[in-house]
């Protein structure tokens, strides 16, 4: 007899973005079409070359690089992000609020286990991003779908008839994945409201704030002098300076959530990665012009996507921002079907919208995220045609 398998895992999606890349697998892509992938959001490019030397240089000459480290993180990058948080957001972050994770979805994997159990629930929009579904799933708690309407923004009136008895959190990521529309200040504004009403946390996703398009702090939260009593802030090293295989990221919220969340931590990874972590540091400390250009780049980019996907008869832009836009397509026949198709026949992959919707969700079939941070203009350009010449 074999031995049994967990049923919440059992029960999990597989990775969506590994299920997509089989399908690569499948098919043979000609010299003069190559596959065009906006499937994940990740930098596909190494960290600029300083950052790069940097990296280097501490692992010569640093010997606690390759050492055990603090549970919850470098102090010195604890206090560099507690330090530049406080400036950008107009609040007051202190070093032993913040703890530094081994990635973002770490960090959410981290706070859902400080505030739920099996058999409770937290409340999430859809679409939403499916690591955090899967997250919920194998620890036994429900996700609650907050469906969202053609602009993708959740509505807190429709979250506060979600509320009851078992409900421990809601969570936002702004700008969204897989969405890419970029949250108002006053609708984040009134999420924590809505939360501190009734006794819920708030987890506020923010891996993709760098390539916000506008000027500022996103929101106010942290100007709050109790904003740790609901906010959960989540943020990622990862994709500012493309550090995605070093692992960084950073949860900051109240001492005894954290002190709670180093329990978890220290069972799952003892410590964060620790070259990561300092070239996190001197990320913060040396790029920030270089991530202005950065941001600048994907910005230009989130324009070009705009403008292909107005060109594209019978397609439509539900969200744009960030890595993503989110599009309803023509095709009656949708979901991994059609995705599979646009690989075999177009040289596309991107992912279908049921991957980041519940079952019953029926629109998900007729939409679509593209991931375009890894395509420049010309690529875009490339994208369209390909698009335009699909017959569905």
């Amino acid at each position: 007899m074999a031995a049994p398998i967990n049923p919440a895992l059992a029960g999990t999606v597989a990775p969506p973005v590994m299920e997509a890349r089989r399908w690569i697998e499948e098919t043979a892509f000609p010299t003069d079409r190559p596959l065009l992938n906006v499937s994940q959001a990740a930098p596909l490019d190494p960290p600029p070359e300083p950052l790069r030397r940097a990296i280097a240089e501490a692992a010569m000459d640093d010997a606690g690089a390759h050492l055990y480290g603090p549970v919850l993180g470098l102090p010195a990058l604890r206090a560099e992000v507690a330090g530049q948080w406080s400036l950008a957001y107009g609040g007051t972050v202190a070093p032993d609020q913040v703890a530094i994770t081994s990635g973002c979805n770490q960090a959410f994997c981290a706070a859902v286990a400080t505030l739920a159990g099996a058999g409770d629930a937290v409340i999430l929009p859809t679409p939403w991003y499916f690591n955090h579904k899967m997250w919920l799933d194998m620890m036994g708690i429900e996700a609650r779908a907050l469906p969202c309407g053609d602009d993708l923004l959740p509505d807190p009136a429709a979250a506060e008839a979600l509320i009851g008895p078992g409900v421990k959190a809601i969570a936002l990521v702004t700008p969204n994945n897989p969405g890419g529309v970029e949250y108002p200040a006053d609708l984040v504004h009134a999420f924590a409201a809505l939360a501190r009403r009734h006794g819920l946390a708030l987890i506020l996703d923010e891996t993709y704030r760098d390539f916000d398009s506008r000027p500022g702090a996103p929101h106010d939260l942290f100007a709050d002098p109790d904003w740790d009593e609901v906010l959960i802030h989540l943020y990622s090293f990862s994709k500012a300076y493309r550090l995605t295989g070093h692992r960084v990221g950073a949860m900051i919220a109240g001492r005894a959530r954290l002190a709670e969340a180093e329990k978890f931590l220290d069972t799952v990874t003892i410590c964060p990665n620790q070259l990561g972590q300092r070239a996190a540091l001197w990320g913060l400390r040396n790029l920030r012009q270089w991530l202005a250009g950065e941001r600048a780049e994907i910005l230009d980019r989130r324009a070009a996507m705009e403008a292909a996907i107005a060109g594209l008869p019978g397609w439509r832009l539900l969200g744009c921002g960030a890595y993503f836009a989110y599009v309803a397509h023509p095709f009656g026949t949708g979901g991994p079907a059609l995705a599979r198709r646009l690989v075999q026949e177009a040289g596309v992959l991107m992912l279908p919208g049921t991957m980041f919707a519940p079952d019953d969700d029926a629109a998900a079939a007729g939409q679509m995220r593209i991931a375009f941070a890894n395509v420049d203009r010309a690529g875009i350009g490339a994208l369209s045609d390909r698009l335009a010449g699909f017959s569905g």
